[in-house]
């Protein structure tokens, strides 16, 4: 009995101590094997019905899988901010009292902003879905955005508004963080385009219908009709049923919206009929996540955290799906890395004891640095894609989907920071070279408000009862191209018939009203007409208004619709023809070089023709004659020597081409100067002139003031002012000598038509220096710009822009300039070619004369040797007088007829063969003393 008893206590004290040691190690286990996060949504709202069961499910799956956080068990802290800044305030104050390591949100960009800064304080890392492109990691250093940023949202809304080609937009959106800064990056990324936000239409979060009606009704009467939409999902739907009412989502109506509306509509399983009609036509932004088994298996597992509300789940639940797994892979490496989850008092709130906050129960995360440096360098793949962050703590790859809802929500492309818009997803252009060109921009066709398939041109003009104002300068001078009428419009003229013009071939009616534009007593300021068109003053400006470079800097101009240059006027007398006049066809380089070939040809052919030709033979005076007679005769075609030997004719046929070019020429340049220049003028260009110190005359008005100061460097003291046709002619008669100009820099149409009302009493010298034309001007990014250029293009190309020319302006002119010597006397240049192909054949000619003469003195030289050897040794002359004989008798070979030349070589052959018999005996002779011997 005593050891059963003894059994049982020891069993007892067993049990006692594994309890004992259960208790006290198992609790410290189950402590530090606890870690708790948080997360901060308005649960009733689409997104929070959505991210919800998401982190739920992420929980779940990160606790019951055991290759990651092993020893280690997530707690979910769930709080909601009830869709109220200042609730969800408090809620997250409560949130960090719980020791979290991390925070799952807030949505709401105006609640992020606060919640940043308490994070800060507490080293808490903050992954939140706050799409405020003004939350940065640089502010707040624990906050980690883990969706698109609005800032990439609003490039891609630009990006699509630049593939259609809307210069202007109206921007709707809700007045708070969120809607205020995303419209403020919106207008950023338009401007790099060159597009802007006419206007700004805010409402206050939570606005009635009745709001909302007026602001539309506001909208309705503006000249643009494109509208992007960024509101809250939950609110959103209101505008649209205004705009139905109204009637703007008809025809020529665009609609474009960020996020909200996929994010609404994909959180219902069935949208209602009379939701998707009030959505025919609108385009959309969504968040981009890639279809995959892997997604598809993991949504359905979802369905049994989903509330009675939650029907389906948006984009948002993937990227919380994500969230919870990337803080997941941080604590992982965390703790393998020995790290402990320890939490200190803050200092700087021990001072709020007596607070009724109980503010000394939020507490610092020691480790909060490391862990968030862990989250930095997490990168996994996801329900989301690829998450990993970049410098600013933003995912790397933003990418959206871009959606027309027909029906129901049709893809047509996709947007990504890597390509910009394509039809291509996003993960198959990562392994491509990145390629953002506009050709290579693409989305698929739209179905747009109004079930039309051709695109709206994005612009109407007002509805608010304001025709166009349109300004036109009251010229004083000129008046055919545009000037004061008493009739309906007020004005007329070339420049106002060719507006009306274009304005009739459009498609719709431009209401407009004319206002003069000046005193009516001197010609406006052209600089200044534009730059009131640049300010708003007028809507546009009509009249022989000059495209310059500064002006298409403030205004927009459409197509030219006249050609316009600078150019000079000055008075000309007539010249009287010179006794010499013949030598001015051809410049003194000309007469040169055409005279040294008349020798050289001359020469060449009489080389080749003296062996052979017995009329290029004789004493040396008459050869000479000979050759300078025969050389100039070709310029007549007149030369009576015949020409026998091949390359003679080859050099002569060359040489008479050549000829019969250049007294063409000169026939047709001598008949020129003697008929056509008749006119002169001591200026003859505007280099000439910008050299002198002479007086310059332009009109009034003219931007050429501005043009010959800043750019052509002249003297202000140099140019007058000139007001009328009278002061023109004054002026120019006048000349420097009498207080006048030396010339009138204008023009060409008003040039044109001065010189026809001066009935050709002056000319124009030199030639234009400037080119450009006349256009008209309107408000930077007007698309009434674009349209009319099209219609002047069209003007030009059925005649009906030359027809209206005739009939305001004189089509018989005076013609525009007189000609120049300089520019009809002939130069080298013109001839070098000529020149070039005789020289060759010259060339060619003699070296085959020359190697035939050097071939025929080897074969005469040896016969003077054979004379040398028969002379006695004291009778032979020196080498030097050798080589002295030599040239003489190439001199002498040459001069010799070639029929001589050929006799002696055959003479010479006959007597080699003679030779052979005699040389023969004396040998015999020589050997028969040996024979005999022997």
């Amino acid at each position: 009995m005593e050891s059963h008893t003894g059994m049982k206590r020891a069993l007892i004290i067993m049990v006692c101590c594994l309890w004992l040691f259960e208790a006290v190690f198992g609790r410290v286990g189950n402590v530090s094997s606890e870690v708790k996060i948080g997360a901060l949504f308005t649960l009733d709202s689409a997104i929070g019905r959505s991210v919800k069961p998401a982190i739920l499910a992420a929980v779940d799956d990160v606790n019951s899988n055991p290759n990651i956080l092993k020893r280690t068990t997530l707690n979910l802290v769930l709080a909601d901010t009830n869709c109220s800044g200042f609730l969800g305030t408090i809620e997250a104050m409560q949130l960090m009292e719980n020791n979290v390591v991390a925070a799952i949100g807030p949505q709401s960009s105006g609640i992020a902003h606060v919640i940043s800064h308490v994070v800060n304080e507490l080293q808490v890392p903050l992954l939140s879905f706050a799409t405020d492109p003004t939350l940065t990691s640089l502010q707040y250093p624990y906050f980690i955005r883990t969706i698109a940023s609005d800032y990439a949202q609003m490039y891609a809304t630009a990006d699509v508004l630049e593939f259609y080609g809307w210069r202007e937009v109206i921007a709707i959106y809700v007045d708070d963080d969120y809607g205020r800064n995303g419209i403020s990056v919106l207008g950023d990324a338009l401007a790099k385009n060159r597009a802007k936000i006419s206007y700004k239409a805010a409402f206050t979060a939570g606005a009635s219908q009745t709001d909302i009606d007026n602001l539309l009704v506001g909208v309705n009467l503006m000249e643009s009709r494109v509208y992007v939409v960024h509101v809250n999902p939950d609110s959103g739907l209101t505008i649209f049923k205004v705009a139905k009412r109204l009637g703007m989502l008809s025809s020529n109506y665009v609609w474009i919206t960020t996020d909200w509306l996929p994010t609404l509509l994909d959180s219902t399983e069935v949208v209602d009929y009379e939701t998707l009609n009030l959505l025919q036509g609108v385009i959309s932004l969504r968040h981009h996540t890639p279809d995959s088994d892997l997604k598809r298996k993991t949504i359905s597992s979802w369905k049994k955290y989903k509330d009675e509300e939650t029907s389906s789940f948006n984009s948002y639940a993937t990227y919380a799906y994500d969230s919870i797994w990337f803080l997941a892979h941080a604590l992982d490496d965390f703790f393998n890395e020995g790290g402990e989850v320890t939490f200190s008092d803050d200092p700087k709130l021990q001072s709020t004891n007596g607070s009724s906050l109980n503010l000394t129960s939020l507490r610092i995360f020691n480790q909060g640095q490391k862990l968030l440096q862990k989250l930095i360098a997490v990168n996994f793949t996801g329900l989301s894609g690829q998450v990993q962050l970049d410098g600013e703590k933003n995912l790397i790859h933003p990418v959206f989907d871009v959606v027309n809802f027909v029906g129901s929500s049709h893809l047509i492309g996709y947007w990504s920071n890597y390509s910009g818009l394509s039809t291509i997803a996003p993960e198959i252009l990562y392994g491509k070279p990145q390629n953002k060109s506009p050709g290579n921009q693409h989305l698929y066709s739209v179905i747009w408000p109004g079930q039309t398939t051709a695109q709206p041109k994005g612009w109407v003009f007002p509805n608010n009862g304001k025709p166009l104002r349109i300004a036109v300068p009251y010229r004083v001078t000129y008046k055919e191209f545009v000037s004061k009428d008493n009739g309906p419009s007020g004005v007329k003229g070339y420049c106002i018939d060719v507006f009306e013009a274009a304005l009739n071939l459009l498609a719709y009616p431009v209401p407009h009203v004319y206002v003069l534009y000046g005193d009516g007593i001197r010609n406006p300021k052209f600089n200044n007409l534009v730059n009131d068109v640049a300010q708003g003053k007028y809507d546009a400006a009509v009249g022989d208004i000059t495209i310059t470079t500064n002006r298409t800097r403030t205004v927009d101009f459409t197509q030219p619709y006249m050609g316009s240059g600078l150019v000079l006027v000055s008075p000309v007398k007539q010249t009287k023809s010179s006794p010499w006049a013949f030598l001015k066809p051809f410049t003194v380089q000309m007469w040169f070089v055409t005279c040294a070939f008349f020798l050289i040809v001359g020469a060449v052919i009489w080389i080749l023709e003296h062996r052979l030709n017995h009329e290029f033979r004789g004493p040396p005076s008459q050869q000479l004659v000979t050759m300078f007679w025969f050389s100039f005769s070709t310029m007549f075609f007149a030369h009576k020597e015949n020409t026998v030997s091949t390359m003679g004719r080859l050099v002569l046929i060359v040489w008479l081409f050549v000829v019969l070019i250049i007294t063409s020429s000169y026939t047709a340049s001598l008949t020129s100067i003697l008929t056509v220049q008749q006119l002169s003028s001591r200026v003859k260009g505007i280099d000439e002139l910008i050299s002198s110190s002479d007086p310059i005359g332009i009109q009034d008005g003219s931007f050429a003031y501005n043009y010959l100061i800043e750019e052509l460097k002249v003297a202000e003291s140099r140019i007058k002012i000139l007001k009328s046709q009278a002061e023109y002619i004054n002026e120019l008669l006048l000349g420097p000598e009498g207080g006048g100009v030396a010339a009138i820099v204008d023009e060409r149409p008003y040039v044109e038509m001065f010189l026809t009302s001066t009935k050709c009493m002056f000319r124009t010298v030199g030639s234009e220096f400037t080119k450009g034309g006349w256009g008209f001007a309107f408000q930077r990014d007007s698309p009434l710009a674009v349209d009319l250029s099209t219609a002047i293009l069209q003007l030009s190309e059925n005649g009906d822009l030359q027809r209206i020319h005739d009939k305001w302006l004189s089509p018989d002119g005076c013609s525009t300039q007189g000609s120049q010597v300089d520019d009809t006397r002939l130069s080298l240049n013109s001839f070098w070619g000529l020149f070039l192909i005789c020289g060759c054949a010259c060339f060619i000619a003699l070296l085959v004369f020359l190697c035939r003469v050097c071939l025929q003195y080897r074969k005469y030289k040896p016969e003077e040797e054979e004379l040398e050897i028969e002379e006695p040794e004291s009778l032979r002359p020196s080498r030097r007088t050798n080589r002295t004989t030599s040239f003489k008798d190439l001199i002498v070979l040459f001069d010799k007829k070639e029929a001589e030349v050929k006799e002696m070589f055959k003479r010479k052959i006959s007597d080699g063969k003679n030779q052979i018999g005699p040389i023969s005996d004396r040998q015999t002779q020589h050997s028969s003393p040996d024979c005999e011997a022997d």
